[in-house]
């Protein structure tokens, strides 16, 4: 879900939110810090579940069988796991990423 959309919730003030997000079961969630030509697997692999990519700082690109998918600064990538796939760092600089593990509905 590629959206900068930022808005406000009802009853807040001086606050902007972008929803990454909203489907799925949650399994876990972790943050990830790729050095520059950091990344992996080093081979594409695949499993059951899902990753919902979220870039805070960086680029990422996020190999899959066919194609890459760049993630900047506040995008989102959900990644079906069952798609041979990778990340790596696409920058200059160290990349900060959220992973959350979701399973398929």
């Amino acid at each position: 879900m590629q959206n900068n959309k930022l808005f406000t919730p009802p009853e807040h003030v001086h606050f902007l939110a972008q929803k990454l997000y909203d489907k799925g079961n949650l399994l876990d969630c972790s943050i990830a810090y790729l050095q520059q030509n950091g990344g992996g697997p080093l081979q594409n692999h695949t499993h059951a579940h899902n990753h919902l990519f979220i870039v805070t700082e960086g680029e990422a690109e996020i190999k899959l069988d066919d194609k890459s998918i760049i993630l900047r600064k506040n995008e989102s990538y959900l990644v079906n796991g069952t798609i041979p796939h990778s990340v790596w760092n696409h920058a200059e600089q160290v990349t900060v990423m959220i992973g959350i593990n979701i399973m398929p509905e």
